[in-house]
């Protein structure tokens, strides 16, 4: 039996398109800006875009809007995202898709790799493993995840992270990567 078509577009007028969902559906609506990539910030250094993301200088990754998370503090070897687990992204067990967790903690992980890049180096992860710890529902509270570069080198970083309830420091999931180090594309 085919699935149903659950991926509702709209027209540019707003109006719903062919295919739309029945009454009752949930609807999500998801905007962002273009990123402009970290070679358009110039020579700045790994922890000097990450701040410049954090105060809104950089426009954020598209995929912290289209997830729902965001990044909330950055030190040198550290980055720090929350987000709100919520209906839709649940898999169809009903709890939260674990790729919204490997998503977050990627991001952490990553990030705190950044912070710790000089100007005109960039970084992609090349290895993650994740561990998850208890499921997460939409009526979960606000996850943090915490990212610390463990490694940084001229060719390769490794890292570190865990979620946790932001209020009550429950354990969700941690997991370790390993980054490729590379010069930045269109660096000068």
């Amino acid at each position: 039996m085919a699935q149903p078509d659950t991926h509702h577009r709209t027209a540019a007028d707003g109006t719903p398109s062919a295919g739309a969902g029945p009454a009752g559906t949930r609807s999500r609506t998801h905007t962002w800006q273009p990123p402009p990539g970290y070679a358009a910030a110039g020579a700045a250094t790994g922890i000097e875009l990450a701040r410049m993301s954090l105060a809104g200088d950089l426009p954020e990754a598209p995929i912290c809007g289209t997830l729902g998370f965001r990044l909330v503090a950055v030190d040198e070897g550290q980055a720090v995202f929350e987000g709100e687990p919520e209906e839709h992204l649940y898999n169809p067990m009903g709890t939260v898709h674990g790729g919204y967790m490997a998503t977050l903690l990627d991001s952490a992980l990553g990030t705190a790799v950044l912070t710790a890049l000089p100007a005109g180096r960039a970084y992609t992860t090349v290895q993650l493993g994740v561990n998850m710890v208890r499921p997460v529902l939409a009526t979960t509270p606000t996850l943090r995840c915490t990212g610390r570069a463990v490694h940084v080198g001229r060719t390769t970083a490794t890292a570190e992270a865990r979620i946790i309830g932001a209020d009550d420091g429950r354990l969700y999931a941690h997991a370790t990567a390993t980054c490729a180090v590379f010069a930045l594309p269109g660096a000068a």
